[in-house]
């Protein structure tokens, strides 16, 4: 058995490694680095293996730096079937159509300054007919259902608690009579998250491939996030400015307006409308709606048992069309602008923000993980002048960062985790998906606290069993 590290590795985005099992090689995740432009143009369009030799894909969960790039693999040759859970392949279905989509306007409006300025165009990574291709290779599963991906192999997906339809993946692997079980965790939720249910609680394993991205880090306590988000719209409005949240469209946007729900229900929320300006984000809160099975009591206690939509209220707009979009832009009073992407990379967020971050009576909030180079992490460090479509503006609006709202575990809880373990079956761990200190402190302490043989794998970096 071989283990090899082809992305998130010393880094956060791009989520790809190879295990090859009696020489069948089984693809986990494939998703999109996102990071300086150049570098993930090449990154991305680059496979660093040939598609057509991987035999099976495991896709942990649909967010775009774990399933992004899979329009790519199949384009590239790649044949096989792609296992995931039926709400992953539910978002998967229209986040890579959105995602081909987006690449594709965003290349037409650089393409149009670099005609201005002589510069050569640009092309997509990937157009939608490439990522509609690649949807007919997806097979969904449900949680604790062992299955047979090869004769050697078999899979079982556990709830990993970070996103809707987010899978902890257990290989069971019998080769030339020897057993061994793999656990690779793609993205690691935290208890007592909004809407969905807590991470399941894996005992036994003898590989752990575990994210790091909050590894050097920890979380405001998550009671207290529903305040501090009622403390900044209330400054805000006073200033008579705009929210402008760039927000993940899967898992952050309905955390986020499930806690505004509360807080109108409460009558803690200015009257100022807010929007959801994402039509991905709209889409997947109606996959939202149909995976019920996927959340937890207190959603169900609180919203379905009421027959109240929990992604829904009388303030709250979900904008679909550009037109409304743009419309947005000339809006005066005080309102809340949730749009996509997160990590301000790519959609309508970049418009919103280069129409709104000159202003210091506004306030960007950003709710989640910012990557290394990305726009949203220049915006998180409050870097004076900040560029959006090759434009350098100055940033002036307030900025306030909440990692309460991540769906990452933080070091205590991810160490917590790690405890719940067998510590006498558990032999090597490998730590992904984290920059490199906060992964380095992750591993020192594991290796310090749970097992010996921890490492951080460099990319391209290979490992036999």
């Amino acid at each position: 058995m071989e283990l090899q590290f082809f992305g998130a590795a010393r880094e956060v985005t791009g989520s790809m490694h190879m295990l090859t099992v009696s020489g069948k090689k089984i693809l986990l995740d494939c998703g999109l680095f996102q990071g300086h432009r150049k570098e993930a143009y090449e990154k991305n369009s680059h496979l660093p293996f040939d598609p057509a030799s991987v035999d099976v894909m495991i896709l942990s969960h649909a967010h775009i730096d774990h399933s992004g790039n899979i329009p790519q693999l199949v384009k590239q040759g790649f044949t096989g079937p792609i296992f995931c859970t039926h709400a992953t392949q539910d978002l998967a279905n229209i986040m890579l159509r959105d995602s081909a989509y987006i690449q594709q306007k965003d290349a037409e409006y650089v393409n149009k300054k670099h005609k201005k300025k002589g510069l050569p165009p640009v092309q997509p990574l990937y157009r939608t007919e490439d990522a509609e291709k690649c949807l007919t290779h997806f097979v969904g599963l449900g949680y604790e259902r062992p299955f047979s991906i090869l004769p050697d192999v078999q899979v079982t997906f556990l709830d990993a608690g970070h996103i809707l339809g987010s899978a902890l993946v257990v290989l069971d692997i019998n080769e030339n009579g020897k057993k061994q079980r793999v656990t690779f965790t793609g993205d690691l939720g935290r208890k007592h998250l909004p809407i969905i249910k807590d991470p399941f609680q894996i005992t036994e394993t003898d590989i752990l491939i575990t994210e790091s991205t909050y590894g050097n880090r920890f979380h405001d306590p998550i009671e207290d996030m529903k305040a501090q988000v009622q403390k900044t719209v209330q400054e805000t409005v006073q200033r008579s400015g705009k929210i402008i949240v760039p927000s993940f469209s899967v898992g952050r946007t309905q955390e986020l307006v499930y806690f505004l729900h509360e807080l109108v229900n409460e009558g803690n929320l200015p009257e100022i409308p807010i929007y959801v300006d994402s039509p991905l984000s709209v889409n997947v809160t109606e996959i939202f709606r149909l995976h019920t099975e996927c959340f937890d009591k207190e959603t169900r206690d609180l919203f379905l048992s009421n027959r109240e939509d929990p992604f829904g209220f009388y303030r709250l707009r979900y904008i679909r069309h550009v037109e409304d979009s743009r419309a947005l832009n000339s809006v005066n009073e005080s309102c809340m602008i949730i749009s996509a992407s997160g990590m301000c990379e790519a959609g309508r967020i970049l418009h919103h923000l280069k129409n709104n971050v000159q202003d210091p009576k506004n306030t960007i909030l950003t709710v989640g993980f910012m990557a290394e180079n990305t726009l949203g992490r220049k915006i998180v460090e409050r870097q004076p002048t900040i560029k959006v479509f090759g434009d350098e503006i100055q940033l002036r609006a307030q900025v306030e960062v909440m990692h309460g709202f991540s769906a990452h575990a933080d070091q205590n809880e991810l160490m917590d985790y790690y405890r719940g373990m067998n510590k006498n079956r558990l032999r090597e761990v490998f730590v992904v998906h984290g920059e490199p200190e906060s992964a380095q402190t992750l591993a020192d302490m594991i290796q310090t606290d749970i097992v010996r043989n921890v490492h951080v794998p460099k990319r391209g970096e290979r490992y036999t069993f």
